[in-house]
């Protein structure tokens, strides 16, 4: 790359946003790296997240990026860096972690569904954020590993979402080889949703983010949380919690309005309340 690509490489957002309708559209922009989370990239999700979750023009994300990978995990040269300091890193480490798992608990607290858009590998921490989506789109020429373990650094913050996505066995097969998994084989596991031909990933994911944000905001966003909060939940607590959402679904106007419009046959009008 000549000096001026690279300086106007290194003058470009690392986290892109566009609106494809009601879907804001977060892409990752640091492809000469993989698009491996930085301390500054997991800030910059952050940030627009918690933006995107109190803006009501917004009623679906898409996560996708640019370059051949998805995202190769942690940015290794940043943390190799810190190495160098008086503690060998420990509070560094420590920290970029916790704002790591912090941004990835936004996704889940998000009211908002969220898809990941995934055009080619998604390691480590980049598998993490794809098993933490709602749901996931992705080419045939994707796939997904943990090869922490590759390293010597066991994949443990990511291992968090994706034992919370697919079996036991799949997950520890996953964790102790650090093997590959192509999208097919994803998407068997419970890992993604959808496989689909390459360069319309992110155009697939808009189109699912957009047909979920045609339902009732306030619905979705009773429904995401229940689904969260119910899976940690033992099957009693899980049908008692269950059924007190159920109750108060029932009482909101857009079950009132979608239920009359069932039974009339006609479209509803979302009030989203």
């Amino acid at each position: 790359m000549s000096a001026p690509a690279l300086a106007k490489a290194a003058d470009a957002p690392i986290l892109l946003r566009e609106m494809a309708g009601p879907v804001a559209v977060l892409t990752l922009n640091r492809p000469a790296q993989r698009n491996s989370l930085s301390e500054a990239l997991i800030a910059e999700l952050q940030l627009a997240l918690a933006e995107i979750g109190a803006d009501k023009a917004v009623r679906a994300v898409v996560i996708a990026a640019n370059g051949p990978a998805f995202c190769a995990g942690h940015d290794l040269k940043e943390l190799t860096a810190r190495r160098a300091d008086a503690d060998r890193g420990r509070s560094f480490f420590a920290k970029l972690m916790n704002a790591c798992s912090a941004m990835m608990q936004t996704i889940v607290h998000l009211p908002k569904p969220v898809v990941a858009s995934v055009q080619g590998i998604a390691t480590a921490a980049g598998c993490q954020l794809v098993a933490t989506c709602d749901l996931a789109v992705a080419s045939e020429r994707a796939s997904f590993a943990t090869p922490g373990v590759d390293i010597g650094l066991f994949c443990s913050t990511p291992m968090v979402a994706l034992s919370r996505n697919v079996s036991r066995k799949q997950a520890m097969e996953m964790l102790l080889t650090g093997e590959l998994v192509p999208a097919p084989r994803a998407r068997e596991m419970g890992l993604i949703n959808r496989v689909v031909t390459p360069g319309t990933e992110r155009d697939a994911a808009i189109a699912l983010a957009q047909q979920v944000a045609r339902k009732s905001a306030h619905t979705i966003k009773l429904g995401k949380e229940a689904f969260y909060r119910q899976a940690e939940m033992n099957l009693a607590d899980a049908y008692r919690y269950a059924a007190e959402v159920m109750t108060e679904n029932m009482l909101a106007r857009d079950a009132e309005e979608g239920i009359g419009a069932f039974i009339e046959k006609r479209e509803p009008t979302w009030r989203d309340e």
